[in-house]
């Protein structure tokens, strides 16, 4: 019902093209589920194709500067801006698009521990008997605040001993709710996708860790690329990057 009601706005807004395109797009894993719903809206509406590649944030940034035919990219907006700084990423225009927050997930219908200070956060990784964290060899953003996190705390080899590290936080959630770890280690945007009764809740305060996701395309993009751009960073991204547990910008 909601892609219907998308569809029907998007008509409204976006002229459906002669010359359908195709938009080659590297999204972080943490915008998936809004992301695929405003993709599909869109391309019902225009008649563009949306072909998307999930990744983590830094495997994505990785992953859009190796394919020349990439039109959009949406990671972490320090990797964006480092990418301008060093000249990887010119000639482009970049908009934010909304925070989340790193944080913890439990089966649904599972005891939830207490993390709401650092000596219980670190009494729930240990009581745990499997946890699961993107791996930050891949360029998993949370994944690698996790590591230090652990060290922190002095918990990093018992913890590793019982870990499995996901492909990113998509997989980590899956291995949630198949019940095969206790506890995941992610997004809360992304197990808010996944299944919002997952949620633990967000690290303590001395743990926090809040990501902001932007998007960046070449200045000189096609109508399609900047009509699909700002349809994500408009009034009905953000409210679709809202639901889904993200913190969303002001208004371009």
């Amino acid at each position: 019902m909601r892609l219907l009601l998308l569809s029907g706005a998007l008509a409204c807004a976006f002229a459906s093209s002669a010359f359908a395109e195709e938009l080659t797009v590297y999204a972080a894993a943490g915008v998936k589920a809004p992301f695929l719903t405003l993709a599909a809206g869109f391309e019902k509406a225009t008649g563009h194709r949306i072909d998307v590649v999930f990744d983590t944030a830094g495997a994505t940034n990785t992953r859009f500067l190796s394919d020349p035919a990439a039109t959009l990219l949406i990671t972490t907006d320090a990797l964006i801006a480092e990418g301008e700084k060093n000249g990887r990423l010119t000639d482009g225009v970049s908009y934010r698009l909304g925070d989340t927050v790193a944080g913890l997930a439990a089966p649904p219908g599972s005891v939830k521990p207490d993390i709401s200070t650092v000596e219980k956060l670190k009494t729930a990784l240990l009581s745990a008997r499997r946890i699961a964290f993107s791996d930050p060899a891949r360029g998993a953003t949370v994944g690698t605040h996790f590591m230090k996190m652990i060290e922190s705390m002095g918990v990093r080899d018992e913890v590793l001993e019982k870990a499995t590290l996901a492909q990113d936080g998509v997989e980590t959630m899956r291995l949630v709710l198949e019940g095969t770890v206790d506890l995941g280690v992610t997004q809360t945007s992304e197990i808010v996708q996944a299944n919002r009764a997952a949620l633990v809740g967000p690290f303590p305060k001395e743990f926090d860790l809040a990501t902001t996701y932007s998007l960046w395309h070449r200045a000189g993009a096609s109508a399609a690329v900047k009509d699909f751009a700002a349809l994500l960073t408009g009034a009905t991204g953000r409210a679709a990057l809202a639901e889904e547990g993200l913190r969303t910008a002001a208004a371009r």
